[in-house]
């Protein structure tokens, strides 16, 4: 069995992509495939302001199929996670428009894990398991993202060791930001997406820009980014609701525009 991704549109507003690939929800070359064209799916055109994103069964994700790498001797074996098709995802993911949201439900292990830090946002079931597993594998992941979000000693612990962290040490060290029981997730996750979704489309995806870029920036040139930004926004016909909203004392009813 191929796997696939489901992609259905639960609430106003937002993509729910949920990876179909049992037992563990491997993304092997024609799962990245599938996960590829959801992404361009969810982003089209404009009603979409939310992904969220989960895996169906036991696990978030188990990262790229191990048993694709074909014969190790063999120079055009499967290529190294982050490179290749999951790296394609990976970078279609980082790169995305709109905020993404991980509802971790169970293992998320090497280049799953990575899929993982890949969104924007990350809660978690409290069954969950997360594992920078590359180097149990004769590989690594998770060298980038891993240090920026935890810091690189807590990284290093955990990608060095290849051990596992459950979801009490995950929220402990910031990895996610919130725990549910298993049955709750997926409520707690659209409960989440939902109110991203209701705020000002065109601020949350400049708020998002803006983040990322400034984690490689200069104090001054962060500072210039957020100027130009704020610049466009307040031009916004979403922006001039939300004035008008406020002296009405009313919820503001934003458009994109």
């Amino acid at each position: 069995m191929t796997g696939t991704v489901h992609v259905t549109r639960p609430r106003e507003h937002i993509v729910h992509l949920e990876i179909d690939s049992p037992p563990m929800n491997a993304l092997g070359r024609a799962m990245c495939a599938n996960m590829l064209e959801a992404l361009e799916v969810a982003e089209a055109g404009t009603e979409a302001r939310v992904v969220v994103i989960t895996g169906r069964g036991p696990a978030f994700c188990a990262g790229a199929d191990l048993k694709e790498r074909g014969n190790p001797s063999d120079g055009a074996a499967g290529s190294p996670v982050g490179v290749g098709g999951f790296g394609r995802v990976l970078a279609r993911l980082g790169a995305m428009r709109l905020p993404t949201l991980a509802a971790v439900n169970g293992h998320s292990i090497g280049g799953g894990f990575e899929l993982a830090l890949a969104c924007d946002l990350r809660i978690a079931s409290t069954n969950a398991r997360f594992a920078g597993a590359g180097v149990n594998v004769g590989l690594m992941a998770s060298t980038y993202r891993l240090p920026r979000l935890i810091g690189v000693a807590r990284a290093k612990a955990l990608l060095l060791t290849g051990l596992p962290s459950d979801a009490v040490q995950a929220e402990q060290w910031g990895l996610v930001t919130a725990l549910h029981p298993p049955e709750d997730l997926a409520g707690a996750a659209l409960d989440l997406a939902a109110r991203i979704a209701s705020r000002a489309p065109l601020s949350v995806e400049a708020s998002k820009r803006t983040i990322d870029a400034a984690m490689h920036l200069s104090s001054a040139q962060a500072d210039e980014l957020a100027a130009t930004e704020l610049a466009i926004l307040t031009r916004s016909q979403d922006h001039r609701e939300a004035l008008v909203a406020f002296r009405e004392k009313r919820e503001p009813k934003f458009t994109r525009s």
